[in-house]
């Protein structure tokens, strides 16, 4: 069987530093899709309730 060699380098940490503007367009973009999950999450809640009626609101846990 042939003996396989595989060489692993190490990448050195190379980060991209955000300014000021570029936090801000990020910071504003993850509220507008936490926003609209939350919104998604709420139509799916009352999507639910009109589709099995008032009674899903009454059971007893």
């Amino acid at each position: 069987m042939d003996n396989i060699v595989i060489k692993v380098t190490r990448v050195e940490d190379e980060r991209i530093e955000l300014n000021d503007k570029q936090k801000k367009a990020r910071r504003a973009r993850n509220i507008a899709i936490a926003l609209l999950l939350g919104l998604l999450v709420v139509v799916f809640y009352f999507v639910t309730v009109l589709k099995f009626g008032p009674v899903v609101l009454e059971r007893t846990l």
